[in-house]
């Protein structure tokens, strides 16, 4: 299913994308204020480079943020079984439970409600597969989108904290 706005269009981002996508997320991730940098975290932004790869694992999809020309503004790695998160604590053995990560819109893009977008859709696939609960991570670099979270009803989860490393990542929940 698409999500169609006025000036966007929320859908699943084909193959043929994937590298587009990975770039966008490097360099969202790479320019975070407080995060880690690719010298020090050259594995995770490989991961990130190589997005597309994650969806070889079952249940995990990239749904992306389109401009009406079909130019890809930013994604979401969304994850419909735990097991399949890939992060830290204890978010991997929570059950009936899907999650997403690695959330980035471009640059140009920033301010349009594409996060929003991104979000409200894994919600909404959350609900098409009848899971009790939507699980996220953030870190203090990410904290501007923390309001929206809350706004759109995510709780903070302290039992879903964990440290990697000398970052702090923050868990929330959305409960269905």
């Amino acid at each position: 299913m698409k999500i169609i706005n006025e000036s966007f269009i929320i859908r699943t981002v084909r193959p043929e994308e994937y590298a587009k996508l990975g770039e966008i997320l490097v360099e969202v991730y790479s320019n975070l204020e407080g995060f880690f940098t690719i010298d020090k975290q050259p594995a995770y932004y490989e991961m990130l480079k190589n997005v597309g790869d994650l969806t070889q694992k079952p249940t995990i999809e990239l749904f992306g943020a389109f401009s009406l020309e079909n130019e890809l503004l930013g994604g979401v790695v969304f994850i419909g079984d735990m097991q399949y998160y890939g992060s830290g604590g204890i978010a991997t053995k929570e059950k009936n439970s899907c999650g997403f990560r690695l959330l980035g819109i471009s640059d140009v893009a920033r301010g349009l409600g594409l996060g929003k977008a991104l979000t409200l859709k894994c919600i909404v696939r959350t609900k098409e597969l009848k899971a009790d609960q939507l699980i996220i991570h953030t870190t203090n670099a990410m904290k501007p989108a923390w309001k929206m979270y809350e706004d759109i009803g995510f709780k903070r989860s302290d039992d879903l904290d964990f440290i990697h490393g000398d970052l702090e990542i923050f868990g929330f929940r959305y409960t269905l």
